[in-house]
């Protein structure tokens, strides 16, 4: 009997069945890098592998993308990615998508490279956000990475798997990340460390698909391995839009182990905050006390999505981004900002005062609207630590979209639900 993970494992190794704490070599079906491909190629270098023998195991399983540092501000930016740019080249890349397409972390299964039951890796820790398509997916290193591009496999401790499950049908203006951000306040950001997590329960059948690539992407904030969702009607019709390759879906027996069961009332959420410096640091929107709002911002692999961009458009319609507050809007990838674009949702966003960013890595990593000290800025994006995003006298607060909007309009941390 096991769990979504360990089936997926056994298959990738070979076996006809795995537990918790087995070590295994696996397959890997898809291998994806970010803006740091040009660090393979030097780790290739340093291990003496040059020439003929730099090759790729298997050129239809990997995937690279530039999205950090877009459009570049700095000569060692441009360097870098003129680098990676070379990189992909000496390892003939067939899947190497430029500063035109967007985030790695949606790109790779907007074009069709992600399907269930696949075992992936990539070289960025928010590799977990691939789990919503049910796939075991996880962030490895630059060392780990060479290896894998080279033979194409990888040795796995097989992790313990939990049972997150949310019972209830979220209300009104709360999200998907509102769950992840309870569950990291209640439990901790280590709760699922080096576990597996399946993600089940009427709450999360009734989550869209952008807000199961939330949840997974945020999975690794909890510590987790692997952040999986089953298949359901709603997979099925996101991969009929991006691929017409065949995929088998995974699903635990019936008699698998879990190594712990958490219930989540999800009729009972209410839009949340994470407070400096820590994910896990978290309160009600409405308990965060009256704190000032210097910088407000969507986008990055976590809220770029067209849901974000909706939900941000229908709370701010009408109204106007507080004078003293900077409210910025990235999309993450260009299919979602064409899409934006075309449906007017960029229009409403403008008049009311934000600013359009094209897709990229910027606002999460500290390369662009970088903070100063002091400055207070309410995030739709992944982290919160101490300098993130510039100045180590700054402070982040996490929330959803609509959290972040409502809190663009007030000038202060706002729960959404009292601005509209």
């Amino acid at each position: 009997m096991m769990t979504i993970a360990e089936k997926i494992l056994a298959r990738a190794s070979g076996q006809k069945s795995v537990q918790p704490g087995d070590y295994v070599t696996a397959r890997i079906d898809v291998a994806m890098m970010p803006s740091n491909i040009h660090a393979a190629v030097r780790k290739f270098g340093e291990a003496g592998i040059t020439g003929a023998s730099l090759t790729l195991w298997d050129r239809e399983k990997v995937v690279a993308a530039l999205d950090h540092g877009v459009p570049v501000a700095t000569v060692h930016g441009a360097e870098s990615h003129k680098t990676a740019r070379k990189s992909a080249e000496k390892l003939n890349v067939k899947y190497f998508y430029d500063v035109q397409e967007g985030i790695c972390h949606q790109v790779i299964h907007e074009k069709g490279h992600v399907r269930p039951g696949q075992l992936i890796v990539g070289a960025d820790s928010h590799t977990t956000t691939y789990g919503a398509l049910n796939v075991a997916a996880t962030g490895i290193g630059i060392s780990e990475m060479t290896y894998v591009l080279q033979t194409g496999e990888l040795w796995f401790r097989v992790p313990e798997t939990i049972k997150i499950e949310v019972t209830g049908k979220l209300p009104r203006y709360c999200f998907s990340k509102d769950i992840i951000l309870y569950v990291a306040g209640k439990y901790g950001t280590d709760v699922a460390q080096y576990r597996s997590i399946e993600w089940r329960g009427m709450g999360i059948d009734a989550i869209s698909m952008d807000g199961r690539f939330t949840m997974a992407n945020m999975s690794v904030e909890l510590g987790a391995k692997f952040g999986i969702f089953r298949v359901d009607a709603k997979t099925i019709e996101y991969l009929k839009k991006h691929t017409d390759k065949e995929y088998e879906a995974v699903e635990s027996d019936s008699g698998a182990v879990y190594a712990e069961t958490y219930i989540v009332d999800g009729s009972a959420m209410e839009p949340q905050v994470a407070l400096p410096h820590n994910v896990g640091n978290v309160k009600p929107a409405k308990e965060a006390g009256d704190i000032r709002i210097d910088q407000a911002q969507i986008g990055s692999c976590c809220n770029g999505r067209m849901e974000d961009l909706e939900t941000a458009a229908k709370i701010i319609k009408g109204k106007k981004v507080h004078p003293g507050t900077r409210f910025y809007v990235a999309p993450a990838s260009w299919e979602i900002y064409k899409e934006a674009s075309a449906r007017g949702i960029f229009n409403t966003l403008v008049e009311a005062g934000a600013l359009i960013c094209g897709p990229y890595c910027g606002f999460c990593t500290g390369y662009d609207a970088v903070l100063a000290a002091g400055d207070n800025c309410i995030s739709a994006t992944t982290r919160n630590f101490k300098g993130r995003m510039g100045s180590p006298d700054a402070n982040i607060f996490l929330g959803t979209p609509a959290t972040v909007t409502a809190s663009a309009i007030t000038g202060r941390i706002t729960d959404p639900r009292e601005v509209m």
